[in-house]
């Protein structure tokens, strides 16, 4: 007997569902574009080091002068989506590093020319910042794009608790984060939030609280859901090596998901259950698994569970 999986539906609402249904079942792939941004944690102009989980890499001129342009970065993901996954719509995403950190004139230009590759096909633009590089001027450029592309502004709230960004030299606070949300109030932008489960400090009742947060914010569309890992080149996994602490089991950070996804608002779509970080830098923790097996074994579980999202839902 088949199951909901085997069609298609899991019991959340998720980002692959979204997109076929929003885009009349063309297939939509995310072309990442590596700006060159830095961080204000990084730079000085906050801080040094970068948050503790975070790989720094180093900047350097040579790198600068010889990676792709935009332009050429937007090509070659095009072409790779469209041999490799049959894609037919692109989404432009600006991840690496906080995407907004510039003056916004100079940010026109990148996203102008990233938009100009393909427009035909291109009909969205994601840009992946912090709450503390956000304001009134930014984010009305974003929304100067409104009306000819969908804009996701994707901003990492981490934790809810101060006690844990200070801890992990996020270099800003839960504050300003809400102070960001109000920017986006009644924005025709869709936001999307990352967290970050599993710091060693906090308990499970303290990780639930999360979706009270998350839902009492009505901006808020999307959200990608991470376990900490710890990687080389981390303050963190520095840490780790020299004193060894507990992090999430494949089971157990399913069990956690199993009891945090009800708790969400079922309007909200999730575009990652999980993170994966590269072999050569994963110290912990190791689920030596694909990335095809995690979602289905997650997938499986959460079904299995009857780990409905939305289920437990209370209206704040």
């Amino acid at each position: 007997m088949g199951t909901l999986l085997d069609i298609g539906q899991k019991p959340y609402k998720h980002y692959g569902a979204f997109l076929k249904e929003k885009y009349n079942g063309q297939r939509v792939y995310k072309v990442i574009v590596d700006g060159n941004f830095t961080c204000p944690n990084r730079d000085g102009s906050k801080g040094y080091g970068g948050c503790t989980y975070c790989n720094v890499d180093s900047f350097t001129p040579e790198s600068a002068r010889t990676m792709p342009t935009i332009r050429e970065q937007v090509e070659e993901g095009i072409a790779r989506a469209r041999a490799g996954y049959r894609a037919e719509k692109f989404v432009i995403y600006f991840q690496p590093n906080t995407n907004t950190y510039a003056p916004t004139h100079l940010l026109k230009m990148m996203y102008d020319e990233a938009l100009s590759v393909c427009p035909e096909d291109t009909v969205g633009l994601s840009v992946g910042t912090r709450p503390d590089c956000i304001d009134f001027e930014k984010i009305a450029l974003l929304e100067s794009y409104s009306d000819r592309y969908d804009v996701d502004l994707e901003m990492g709230m981490e934790s809810i608790y101060e006690d844990t960004l200070a801890r992990i030299n996020r270099g800003c606070t839960h504050a300003e984060f809400e102070k960001a949300l109000k920017l986006v109030e009644n924005s025709p932008l869709d936001l999307c939030v990352h967290t970050i489960f599993g710091f060693p400090w906090e308990s499970r009742e303290m990780m639930l609280k999360y979706a009270d947060e998350i839902n009492k914010h009505p901006q808020i569309k999307f959200v990608k859901l991470h376990h900490l890992h710890i990687v080389e080149g981390s303050i963190m996994g520095v840490h780790y090596k020299r004193e060894p602490f507990h992090v999430f089991s494949l089971e157990e950070y399913t069990d956690f998901l199993a009891e945090f996804i009800p708790l969400l608002r079922p309007d909200i779509v999730i575009q990652r259950l999980f993170g994966l970080a590269d072999k050569e830098l994963l110290i912990a923790p190791n689920w030596d698994m694909k990335k095809s097996g995690i979602q289905s074994y997650i997938d499986k579980e959460l079904e299995r569970r009857e780990a409905i999202q939305g289920s437990k839902y209370k209206e704040v």
